[in-house]
């Protein structure tokens, strides 16, 4: 089975290639630029896959490039469809990862799939934006869906919350400046993310729905702080950077995930300690070699 993988050399893209191969796909990484509709056409043609997942995005909500959000999010995820609709076989499943970032401050406790989309930051809007473009390919190629909430791991750019964090401590500093150390997040591990969406794949129940991607538990930034100091085993000083605290913050983001669970099958979250542990020692063994 080929599988063709956009953002295969980003953080998620590079775990989910050493699953993808270790369960006997063939793992074949988009090499042309998405914005080049028809360097993205030619190498589809000539692939051919068997199967899709597309994760490649700017996806850095504080990123500083508007206009770059929008045409890599959703022009580039333009020509990947319209390359795919010409493809003499259609794929089995095209999964495209999104984000719960689409629901914005909802006012819900938990979010599930049916919560309007309200997104309150460029990244959120063209998540939204590209969900709705795919509608236009969803009679005639097998769309998935995904709204991965947040998540983290082993090689996460430090410019992300947590591997700063996870960072610091490696380094053995004693102060952190952060931006609103209140908000609460739905913390998942990254190989949870990739196994669900092979899963997906893998689910022909699945094609031409959307799903959340979340363990279902909340933890806020000072949950986190707290954790690392037991692990590292020693106390930090947290100061609160103004420059750091972002005008349209969402405050809390919590998933239901029992949708997901239905088709699926019902998956096992790690804790956000024993993936805080991973990373630690993971940059730690790194520090010291």
């Amino acid at each position: 089975m080929k599988l063709l993988l956009t953002g295969a050399d980003g953080f998620t893209g590079l775990h989910f290639t050493n699953m993808a191969v270790d369960a006997g796909y063939d793992v074949i990484s988009l090499q042309s630029d998405l914005l080049d509709s028809i360097a993205v056409k030619k190498e589809v043609l000539d692939v051919q896959p068997d199967l899709v997942v597309h994760l490649a995005a700017i996806s850095f909500v504080a990123y500083g490039d508007a206009e770059a959000i929008y045409k890599v999010n959703i022009v580039g995820t333009r020509n990947l469809l319209s390359a795919l609709s010409l493809l003499d076989k259609t794929p089995k499943a095209v999964l495209l990862a999104s984000s719960a970032n689409v629901y914005g401050n909802a006012s819900f406790e938990v979010l599930d799939e049916s919560t309007p989309v309200s997104p309150a930051n460029d990244y959120g809007v063209s998540k939204a934006a590209m969900e709705q473009l795919a509608q236009l390919w969803m009679d005639s190629l097998p769309i998935i869906i995904a709204r991965p909430f947040n998540y983290t791991g082993e090689g996460q750019d430090p410019k992300f919350l947590i591997p700063k964090i996870v960072g610091h401590f490696v380094r053995k500093e004693s102060v952190i400046e952060l931006g609103n150390i209140d908000v609460e997040r739905d913390f998942s591990d990254v190989r949870v993310v990739c196994s669900v969406y092979q899963k997906l794949l893998e689910t022909s129940d699945a094609v031409g729905k959307t799903f959340n991607i979340c363990s279902g538990v909340t933890h806020s930034l000072k949950d986190i702080i707290s954790i690392m100091e037991r692990i590292a085993g020693y106390k930090i000083e947290v100061k609160v950077n103004p420059e750091f605290v972002r005008p349209n913050e969402i405050k809390r983001l919590v998933g239901d995930n029992s949708y997901l669970h239905d088709v699926i099958g019902n998956q096992i979250y790690p804790e956000i300690e024993q993936t805080l542990r991973w990373m630690y020692s993971s940059a730690l063994n790194v520090n010291l070699s």
